[in-house]
């Protein structure tokens, strides 16, 4: 007798995982934006280390640079291989202000750029690019608001501390800008961040209030209050205000951090993700403004080399945590 024909299984095959190229959103430059910060924090620290400051800045800062550009050609390539996943970030509450990031961290690498080596043009130009792109990706992000409370305008889940981004990326502008000689723009830039920081940070604080903290995974992202005012603190000296303004920034800065601080045990409780990056920027732009003032009194010269060595540790280990999440295939996934 002929043999029978087995039946067909009726059991589905196992979907194959996702590339993950899929999910290397815009978040990614907050590594940048660390890197870059950091270098910066270390040239800050050149008068009272010598050359050796300047070594490690260009060394942290090469790195950066070489991540950025990584980050920006796969960035590409997922755009036009995976251009639903780009489209569900620019949708997303919270995630389409991670494309802040992007302008930021060119605006963080120019920025380091000339002040290791000079005014130029062509940094110049890196410069100008990357402020109108943050001023633009600023108008887009507040431009959504319009929409009201309904769906991809301003609700509850998109006010985080990741509304900050876009707002840091503008009070950046002063730290190359008169550098590299263009004061009206700088200040321009400069004075819309100003308006805008303590804008987000009342809506914040209504959040918590009203909704309640924003999801455990996003915890880190409470350290992005400490950025503005050690930013703006930085901003203000080649701006040429008393130093006394800087000194006040630093006070409000150092508040945020040790608030901030206060979530650190839930944090590390979590695995690790890029979201722990979000520590990144925040602490080393503290280092950075604490080694500026350091020759203005005693308090910032004690606290100036150990608020260097927190950031440079903190970072060495999110670099750490970071390849080795790579390498276990735990960090370009979808989101749980």
């Amino acid at each position: 007798m002929p043999a029978e024909t087995p039946a067909p299984s009726l059991t589905p095959a196992p979907a194959l995982p996702a590339p993950p190229l899929k999910f290397l959103g815009p978040q990614w430059f907050a590594a940048v934006m660390g890197l870059a910060g950091l270098a910066l924090a270390w040239h800050a620290a050149a008068p009272a280390m010598g050359p050796l400051a300047d070594n490690v800045s260009l060394a942290i800062g090469t790195v950066a640079g070489l991540v950025f550009v990584l980050l920006c050609a796969l960035s590409l390539r997922r755009a036009a291989v995976y251009r639903e996943a780009l489209l569900s970030d620019l949708l997303h509450p919270v995630r389409h202000a991670f494309i802040a990031a992007i302008p930021v961290s060119l605006i963080l690498l120019a920025t380091l750029s000339t002040a290791l080596g000079g005014a130029s043009g062509w940094w110049f130009g890196l410069w100008l690019i990357a402020c109108l792109a943050q001023f633009a990706v600023t108008v887009w992000v507040l431009s959504r608001w319009w929409k009201g409370n309904g769906a991809g305008g301003l609700q509850w889940p998109g006010i985080t501390p990741v509304l900050i981004i876009p707002v840091v990326g503008n009070v950046l502008a002063p730290l190359a800008g008169i550098t590299l000689g263009a004061p009206g723009w700088t200040v321009a830039q400069f004075g819309l961040g100003v308006f805008l920081w303590p804008l987000v940070m009342v809506m914040i604080f209504v959040r918590i209030g009203v909704q309640g903290l924003w999801p455990e995974r996003l915890l880190p992202a409470g350290f992005i209050t400490v950025a503005p005012p050690a930013v703006i603190g930085l901003a203000l000296m080649p701006l040429q205000a008393t130093v006394l303004w800087s000194q006040a920034c630093w006070g409000i800065a150092l508040f945020f951090l040790l608030w901030a601080a206060q979530v650190l045990r839930a944090i590390v409780a979590q695995p690790f993700s890029m979201a722990w990056w979000a520590m990144s920027f925040p602490l080393a732009a503290f280092a950075g403004l604490t080694l500026r003032l350091a020759p203005t009194g005693t308090l910032f010269s004690l606290l100036s080399v150990p608020a260097l060595a927190l950031a440079s540790l903190v970072i060495a280990g999110l670099c750490i945590g970071t390849l080795r999440g790579l390498r276990n295939g735990t960090l370009l996934v979808a989101e749980g």
